[in-house]
């Protein structure tokens, strides 16, 4: 830390570290944090129904795919806009980045700001603004890949009934692919939540401590105690007792 201290804002202390860490702890750990307190996402939940959509899509009686296509390319134009949209912002924020001292005497005059914040602590808190940003447009991108993936896994699938061991192989393994998909749309969605918070820091530490804790427990309710969250998890239950 004494190595750092010529590098770091004179008046990040404590409280501000501690703020600052906090958003990207709490994004990180959000899914391991979820799975000791719950039964996990509700995309992993979710990924017992896909398997058994895999499992349909190889049957013989799913004569029709094409609703199967428009599912998932419906999935890919979410990603797409998700992807666009955050690329937007971002070098919108890339560019606020380069007149950063215009912006900081800019919102001088905004009182709900802390007004006692230093132009390097300013600029250090628009970079983790940015850097959220990228990481979120990262993993649409890495998502959007993975979709690729998953269409050229349903495209080696075989049309009958997946009756041996290799093609019910290959219909897991479509779906594990799918489902991680998912969990990168997922986490950039989720990283701008955590972006709300990190706008908070302008306002002060605790500003962003309290934005940060009420965010992330309005997340895990909706993971956990939602109307959505049960209606999923008796969905996922019977579809274990029906194939039980």
């Amino acid at each position: 830390m004494n190595m750092l201290s010529p590098f770091l804002p004179q008046d990040l202390g404590l409280a501000e570290a501690i703020a600052s860490a906090l958003i990207f702890l709490l994004w990180g750990l959000y899914t391991p944090i979820l799975k000791l307190i719950g039964r996990g996402s509700l995309n992993m939940q979710l990924h017992a129904v896909r398997l058994r959509w895999l499992q349909m899509h190889q049957g013989i009686e799913r004569e029709h795919r094409v609703f199967d296509a428009i599912l998932l390319g419906h999935i890919s134009s979410s990603i797409s806009f998700f992807g666009s949209g955050t690329l937007i912002v971002l070098a919108g924020l890339v560019g606020a980045l380069a007149n950063v001292n215009s912006l900081y005497h800019l919102t001088r005059g905004l009182t709900f700001l802390d007004q006692e914040m230093s132009l390097e602590l300013f600029t250090l808190y628009f970079c983790m603004l940015t850097l959220i940003l990228a990481l979120c447009f990262f993993s649409f991108t890495y998502a959007l890949r993975k979709m690729a993936y998953t269409f050229a896994m349903l495209g080696g699938l075989q049309a009958t009934r997946a009756d041996t061991v290799q093609s019910r192989i290959m219909g897991e393994q479509s779906a594990v692919v799918l489902t991680e998909a998912i969990r990168s749309i997922n986490t950039g969605i989720r990283g701008f939540y955590y972006a709300v918070a990190t706008l908070f820091l302008f306002a002060g530490p605790y500003a962003s401590l309290v934005a940060t804790v009420a965010i992330t427990a309005l997340l895990y309710y909706r993971q956990l105690f939602s109307p959505t969250a049960m209606a999923i998890a008796k969905y996922v239950d019977v579809l274990k007792e029906t194939k039980g």
